[in-house]
């Protein structure tokens, strides 16, 4: 109930179905470990008959649930589809990748934070000179219309000490959130190649703050498990997070931590975030990132050629809820390969009546 409490008041948003975690029996698996669809016997000679789909998933695992439903759905319509963990990529090299055709797609697009990535020029990319990867590629579809929010969070009890609401307050007063003496505070941070690690990067830079804040980048579930260890020492925490996901469920805004406030961000004006005092207790509440659309990204010749795929990521929808729960779920152990897969067909069993709609439609694309 905590998580959907968290997630109601900052995401909002309604369900084109159930939540992931319903108990259902899931369908067979294909040879290669596909889930097939929800288990009945699918026609051959469908749209994507003869046609491989070459698919990667970002790597994060909010991201997981998403990719595995998409390959599911795309078998369903005979595409043959390889398997997205075997091309686990940060944005950074997927976009360029995606550009010069080694992928077709992918479902992790965070958007504004990728625009980055695919509008700026970047001969580094080996692109051909004065264009960009938006050039080749395109998002296709919302799966989930400002589904992401992102943002800092500190611990409440270190907040509530210092009178700490916002990121200027840390940084004009960083010794508690210094812990190698340097006289910077630590933003426990993203991943190298991630879109946010920029922005974050950025927000420090405009706001001024350069001496006052630095960014902690590397593996992302290794620095948020060392601010859980500080939180249980009684520490000072700092951290990038967002949702969906189920680190909310560890650093619990209104409950152990807070989401603080930016000033100025990189977006530009921003919009609040309609979260309660309880857990942004600067009013209104922006946080630094613009709520993100999630979407599928791919190469515009594999959308020219697969106009039933076009049709089908166009369509495709899910619950915020669905993937935090799903997320916690995978956290809890059930994070195997197999285990996703059977996620993703419990979902689209629980999903049936839509999932035909997307599948329909589809298929009518394809002529």
């Amino acid at each position: 109930m905590l998580l959907v409490t968290l997630l109601a008041a900052s995401c909002g948003g309604t369900s084109p179905g159930t939540a992931a975690g319903s108990a259902a029996t899931p369908p067979a698996e294909t040879a290669d470990g596909a889930p097939a669809g929800d288990g009945t016997t699918t026609t051959t000679g469908g749209p994507g008959a003869g046609v491989e789909v070459r698919m990667a998933r970002a790597n994060w695992d909010t991201g997981y649930l998403q990719a595995a439903i998409l390959r599911a759905l795309l078998t369903e319509l005979d595409y043959t589809v390889t398997d997205p963990a075997a091309a686990e990529l940060t944005p950074a090299d997927f976009y360029p990748a995606l550009a010069g055709g080694d992928y077709d797609f992918w479902a992790n697009g965070w958007f504004p934070n990728h625009d980055e990535l695919i509008f700026s020029e970047n001969l580094e990319m080996g692109l051909p000179e004065g264009t960009v990867v938006a050039d080749y590629v395109s998002r296709i579809g919302t799966q989930m219309p400002q589904g992401a929010l992102q943002g800092f969070l500190v611990d409440k009890a270190t907040a509530d000490e210092f009178g700490v609401v916002s990121l200027a307050d840390i940084a004009a007063d960083p010794a508690a959130w210094d812990s190698d003496g340097d006289g910077l505070a630590e933003i426990a941070g993203c991943d190298d190649g991630w879109g946010c690690q920029a922005t974050i990067d950025n927000i420090i830079t405009i706001n001024g703050w350069t001496e006052a804040i630095e960014q902690v980048s590397g593996d992302y579930d290794v620095l948020w498990s060392r601010q859980i260890d500080r939180l249980e020492r009684g520490e000072a925490v700092l951290a990038y997070t967002w949702t969906p996901s189920a680190y909310i469920t560890e650093l619990v805004p209104g409950r152990n931590a807070y989401w603080l406030a930016v000033p100025r961000t990189v977006f530009g004006e921003q919009s609040a975030a309609a979260i309660p005092e309880n857990q942004c207790p600067h009013q209104p509440c922006t946080m630094g990132f613009t709520p993100a659309d999630i979407a599928v990204v791919a190469n515009n010749d594999f959308l020219a050629a697969n106009p039933a795929a076009a049709a089908l990521f166009e369509g495709f929808r899910i619950d915020v809820l669905d993937v935090a729960l799903q997320n916690v779920r995978l956290r809890g152990g059930e994070d195997s390969e197999e285990d996703i897969a059977a996620h993703a067909a419990a979902w689209i069993i629980d999903n049936r009546d839509t999932v035909d709609r997307w599948l329909a439609a589809a298929r009518t694309a394809a002529g």
